[in-house]
């Protein structure tokens, strides 16, 4: 029985500016980070999509193709609220509901209350569609993808945007599958169908007939030739969730001509912001790395494992600001990374245990005003001067949804 639901917003951050702001409903929008000339776009209204804007793009590049385009810049909070909300109204049919991204969620109807569980799963796809409208706005809408595992809901989802709703069963699949190409299929980029293309597997349907042994052997060369093989039969392969294996930002630098203390700064509150991430999911981190891309487009990274687990401020601001020292500047990007995470610190006591605690105690109590009054309302002297350096909202995890990003 087909029990997953696919929930996908349509060009989610232009549609919510567009929603906010109805001046710029039917027009082609462009969202960035920043308003600066050399700014990616993150996302692009149907209207600017139209024109042949693409997420990815520079802002010249755009305004080169489509002279009437508008930016704006991201607004977090605005973002999380519809994004809340819209976990919310899923929950509201089943206990397993599953936020894939920021603007993606999937609801598993077998976990579903049984008044729920008897009902039509395209009637429940509309109901959705009908509440996003009427509680968060007349201006949303959503694709969703119903079918029997997560893969071909995706596929259902991605079939009629927007605003579509498309269900695959085992009587449609084929039909489905014989209008689409293999990029189509979620997690087939080109390398992913040059290796299909070797074997003769050229389009979803040969995809579809090719034997378990041929993908695991030929095309995958590894256990993953089965997920695929099971994937693609409406079998569920992908309910599962990994561990966090590091934390990490990075930050575009606003201009060449930053001094290098300017820099230092903006790493530092790149820290502050990965270790309060680092907190809010109860772990420490024994390696830190910090990285940058100079102007000549070359790579530069400096990393330290400890033999301490560390998790404040205090002690990543120290660690990031001298690996910092032995990079070059000026720089474009910069980021700060923590890795080899735990759940626990070191059970070996030390003589400095007294002074850890106290600094964990302090770094506890600051997170709960961040947590409470808003982001940064308390942070060290030394990043001082960077409100530019705003947090991004993530597209492929939600992990750090919560008021740290507001």
């Amino acid at each position: 029985m087909n029990n997953i639901l696919y929930i996908d917003l349509n060009s989610c951050f232009a549609t919510i500016e567009q929603q906010s702001r109805p001046m710029l409903r039917g027009h082609p929008v462009a969202i960035t980070n920043r308003i600066t000339p050399n700014a990616c776009i993150i996302a692009a209204s149907y209207e600017a999509k139209a024109q042949g804007v693409k997420v990815g793009m520079r802002r010249k590049e755009a305004e080169a193709i489509c002279k009437d385009i508008i930016f704006a810049e991201t607004e977090p909070s605005k973002y999380i609220f519809v994004h809340e909300k819209l976990k919310h109204i899923m929950q509201d049919y089943s206990v397993d509901v599953v936020m894939k991204s920021i603007d993606e969620g999937v609801i598993n109807l077998a976990a579903a209350p049984p008044h729920i569980k008897i009902r039509n799963r395209v009637e429940i796809g509309h109901e959705i569609k009908q509440r996003l409208f009427t509680e968060i706005g007349d201006y949303m809408r959503c694709n969703v993808g119903i079918a029997s595992n997560r893969f071909l809901a995706k596929v259902a989802a991605g079939l009629h945007k927007p605003d579509g709703l498309d269900e695959i069963t085992p009587e449609n699949q084929r039909t489905i599958f014989a209008t689409l190409k293999l990029t189509d299929l979620p997690g087939i980029n080109t390398r992913m169908e040059r290796r299909l293309n070797a074997v003769s597997i050229f389009t979803p349907l040969d995809f579809l007939d090719t034997d378990e042994l041929t993908l695991v052997k030929l095309v995958c060369k590894s256990i993953d030739g089965t997920k695929w093989y099971k994937r693609l039969r409406g079998i569920e392969v992908d309910d599962y969730s990994s561990d966090i294996k590091s934390v990490g930002r990075q930050y575009v630098m606003e201009s060449k001509n930053l001094t290098r203390d300017e820099t230092r700064a903006r790493i530092l509150h790149l820290s502050e912001d990965v270790g309060y991430r680092l907190r809010s999911k109860h772990l420490y981190a024994r390696g830190i790395y910090v990285w940058a891309y100079g102007y000549n487009d070359i790579y530069y990274h400096k990393s330290v494992l400890l033999k301490r687990a560390i998790a404040t401020d205090q002690d990543i601001c120290r660690h990031a600001s001298r690996l910092f020292t032995q990079l070059p500047s000026p720089v474009r990007i910069i980021g700060v990374t923590l890795y080899k995470l735990q759940r626990h610190t070191d059970a070996q006591m030390t003589l400095y245990q007294d002074r850890i605690e106290r600094a964990e105690n302090i770094c506890t109590a600051i997170d709960e005003i961040n947590y409470r009054f808003g982001t940064r309302k308390i942070h060290s002297a030394a990043s001082h001067g960077t409100e530019q350096v705003k947090t991004k909202i993530p597209f492929g995890s939600t992990r750090y949804l919560d008021h740290s990003l507001t």
